[in-house]
């Protein structure tokens, strides 16, 4: 194993050079999102760590479930706004949600004047796969930790 750093600025972490995995098509809905993956330095393999920014505007991801994946945030800045199935409640710095595997579907879209950031964790459950009620999306983490995205027939993107 590669030895990593024991500690790092969190700004420091270049964000991620591709905003999404998603499709062309669907990509937009991301257009403002910025986010530094914080795990991956230091070789965590179990669960994932991101500081995500979000412009006015921008949304965390598309709205979705994992099947197997729990997931947790917490505001640093800004007033996202928390989708939850289909309930809406505004968030400020201090606040966090979690969202269990199987739970409802959810997202954050800030819709504030000013940016907001999120401390964002994630297991990474092997054999996990995504439901978007909204969207013709469907995607399935194959056994690399890498996600395969079709639509939700099936057929590739």
């Amino acid at each position: 194993m590669t030895e990593g750093p024991t500690a790092l600025r969190a700004a420091d972490v270049p964000p991620r050079p591709r905003p999404s995995g998603y499709p062309p098509d669907l990509a937009p809905k991301l257009a403002g999102r910025e986010k530094r993956v914080l795990g991956d330095p230091f070789g965590l393999a179990n669960f994932g760590v991101n500081l995500t920014r979000l412009a006015p505007g921008a949304a965390s991801s598309i709205h979705h479930v994992h099947a197997k994946s729990d997931e947790w945030i917490y505001v640093l800045e800004g007033t996202p706004t928390l989708h939850v199935g289909e309930a809406e409640r505004l968030l400020s710095p201090g606040d966090c949600a979690g969202f269990p595997a199987g739970g409802p579907p959810h997202h954050l879209v800030n819709r504030g004047d000013r940016d907001a950031v999120i401390l964002e964790v994630g297991d990474r459950a092997a054999g996990d796969s995504v439901f978007y009620p909204e969207d013709d999306l469907a995607a399935a983490m194959q056994p690399d930790g890498t996600w395969r995205y079709t639509r939700k027939d099936g057929s590739p993107l």
